[in-house]
């Protein structure tokens, strides 16, 4: 008799939303968004402006606090749990705007937030030595090699150009390790030359990690994406893979005003 074959282990869905809502005073933003996210999956968000994508991803991320429904972690309903907890937990995001120390070199705020996560030394806020904790800094050269930063390691953050802000943004995301990473228009303001290396980037991230993406780059999207999150008018106009969301007119419509496919 053969060996049976190892069962495959199934993961739980990395993200479920049910029911979630947002309210300011007598505006309703969103209304009863209910989605999952498989571990692993990349999933982008997309709709017209003012369609509530970064509102969803403030309350996903813990900033905001929803008015209705429940958001689940794998398992864990962290619906009322805030946000530096989620990101303990493995829940991280980035920003529309940058949020770098410009007078500290791009290595500096690399090795402040390996030093977080490590542990290394009781005050966050002061750079250790490689002398003293090669490792680290070994760690930090693999990144910035990895992410095209090497030879910009020692200039001033102030002085990158915006498209690498952004990516030294996203590569410190990537830096805590995290299970979900939140991008919020990771592309915004890049050249295509920038655009298109973030892109490829983002493509060969480990496929444990699972990637939610707000962006109005289609080619990133459709480049990037497994399934596609439409909203529209406060809830979800459709749910697909690229392609399926390409040939939808109603996605054509809600963005350029008539018929036809992205």
């Amino acid at each position: 008799m053969g060996v049976p074959a190892e069962e495959k282990i199934v993961q739980p869905d990395a993200l479920r939303v049910e029911g979630l809502g947002k309210r300011f005073g007598g505006l309703e933003i969103l209304k009863n968004l209910t989605f999952t996210v498989r571990h692993g999956e990349r999933r982008a968000f997309i709709g017209p402006n003012g369609a509530g994508k970064t509102t969803l991803f403030n309350m996903i991320a813990g900033d905001l606090q929803p008015t209705a429904g429940d958001i689940f972690f794998f398992t864990e309903n962290i619906t009322r749990l805030p946000n530096y907890q989620r990101v303990r937990k493995g829940m991280v995001r980035t920003f529309q705007k940058n949020n770098l120390f410009s007078e500290l070199s791009v290595l500096e705020n690399l090795l402040l937030v390996l030093q977080m996560k490590t542990g290394t030394g009781r005050v966050w806020y002061r750079i250790r030595s490689r002398r003293r904790f090669p490792d680290i800094y070994d760690l930090a050269d693999e990144l910035l090699a990895t992410w095209g930063l090497a030879e910009r390691s020692h200039t001033l953050v102030k002085h990158l150009s915006y498209g690498e802000q952004r990516q030294l943004e996203i590569l410190l995301g990537i830096a805590t390790e995290p299970k979900i990473l939140l991008l919020d228009e990771p592309t915004a303001g890049m050249s295509n030359q920038e655009t298109q290396q973030i892109l490829k980037l983002l493509q060969q991230m480990p496929r444990d990690l699972t990637l939610l993406i707000i962006e109005h780059d289609m080619d990133v999207v459709f480049g990037l994406a497994d399934r596609v999150t439409v909203l529209y008018n406060g809830g979800i106009l459709l749910e697909g893979d690229p392609r399926t969301i390409q040939t939808d007119p109603r996605v054509y419509e809600i963005y350029f005003g008539k018929k036809g496919g992205v």
